[in-house]
């Protein structure tokens, strides 16, 4: 599938996920129907943490792969550099994951 065509089905996602709540609400007599937004907005931001450290790992580990076949004498260096680097990466999806519970 195109670039294009991933971005309208995340569109699609996005929107079912806003207007269904609304329709099948259950709204009592004099008042609208209650939306939690916090809730909605905690899940997005998680999942949007998690794909940018999911892309930010997958492209550190081939460049410290690519880097160590390059130049096999520098592996060690690379190679704690890699680690310290995905750890800060994964810390990004750790504090998002924290925010959602304490909101």
């Amino acid at each position: 599938m195109t670039k294009k065509t991933w971005m309208w089905m995340l569109l699609a996602i996005v929107m079912l996920l806003v207007v269904a709540p609304a329709t099948f609400a259950q709204a009592t007599a004099g008042t609208p129907a209650n939306r939690d937004w916090v809730d909605l907005a905690a899940a997005a931001g998680l999942g949007i943490a998690a794909a940018g450290c999911g892309l930010g790992q997958g492209r550190a580990t081939a460049a410290a792969c690519e880097a160590s076949a390059r130049n096999p004498g520098a592996a060690g260096p690379i190679r704690i550099a890699f680690f310290v680097g995905v750890a800060l990466i994964e810390s990004l999806t750790l504090y998002v994951f924290a925010i959602v519970f304490i909101k």
